[in-house]
């Protein structure tokens, strides 16, 4: 399988997280994904949870890695290759390549220390400690690995996914009584 790797370096600046959610609108934009489908919100939100997340708990720059699957997208989307006629359009109005697996999100970062997810609820005004809640919630996969002198912190986020519920797990029953 083909697969398509784009990169930002990111400066160990907190303003950086909204430069790279612009950055990954775009190249989402560039791919032939919808901004509003809901990989694509899924997706910038998952970037903004692991910059975030390497920029303040590092203290020092990062590498954000998008990688796309490549193959054949499904009749009515526009052809963005370079070969294709103009307008855009590839035979019959097929692009000859589009995401046909999970999108792969990749954080590298200098900290050795390993990420772990905190739950909600013991703080419930905590206005920070939910990201890599939100990501495993909103993934198909997560982990990370060590990466020279840090490590790389990843997950993969399927084409028809969709945003979580935030409400599904509620017991509105419980809540209902005095």
């Amino acid at each position: 399988m083909q697969v398509l790797q784009v990169q930002l370096a990111v400066q160990a600046d907190p303003a950086e997280v909204g430069r790279a959610r612009r950055w990954v609108r775009s190249r989402l934009l560039n791919h032939g994904v919808d901004p509003d489908a809901p990989i694509a919100e899924t997706v910038v939100l998952v970037v903004s949870e692991l910059v975030t997340n390497a920029v303040v708990h590092t203290g020092c720059p990062a590498v954000l890695r998008l990688c796309f699957p490549l193959g054949d997208l499904p009749s009515g989307v526009p052809d963005a290759s370079p070969d294709a006629s103009p307008g855009g359009a590839g035979r019959d109005g097929v692009r000859e390549s589009a995401t046909v697996g999970p999108l792969r999100v990749e954080v590298a970062d200098a900290s050795q220390v390993a990420p772990a997810p905190r739950r909600a609820g013991a703080d419930v005004d905590a206005t920070n400690g939910r990201g890599l809640e939100l990501v495993e919630l909103l993934c198909d996969r997560w982990g990370w690995y060590p990466d020279g002198t840090g490590k790389r912190v990843w997950c993969e986020i399927s084409p028809d996914a969709r945003p979580a519920d935030p409400l599904a797990a509620v017991d509105w029953v419980a809540l209902a009584q005095p």
